[in-house]
């Protein structure tokens, strides 16, 4: 299955306390169909020190995962979410924005 969502694309969050904000998404996680995206969904984790591996603890930033029905790819042109289509071109299956036939990076 083609996900319309592939890494380094620019995506708004749809739901959630990320609502309206803008990132890139930085890893796919197929198998749960979740994303990690830049800058969104940023907890803190309570590190406890691992001497052995020269590990320091204290609170940590960590992105998680979040759906990737949560998340839509973003048109900087229109300044909103968009709807992918893909097609072929030059014998090639490519992707653009469905309201304004633009290409997708």
């Amino acid at each position: 299955m083609s996900y319309k969502i592939r890494s380094n694309d620019l995506v708004i969050v749809l739901t959630g306390k990320d609502k309206g904000k803008v990132g890139i998404v930085k890893k796919i996680y197929r198998s749960n169909n979740t994303v990690i995206v830049e800058g969104i969904n940023i907890v803190k984790k309570h590190q406890k020190s691992i001497p052995e591996k020269q590990q320091s603890g204290g609170i940590i930033s960590k992105e998680l995962p979040i759906h990737i029905s949560n998340v839509s790819i973003f048109n900087k042109k229109l300044k909103k979410s968009d709807k992918v289509e893909f097609f072929w071109h030059l014998g090639k299956k490519k992707r653009r924005f469905k309201s304004n036939k633009e290409l997708i990076q």
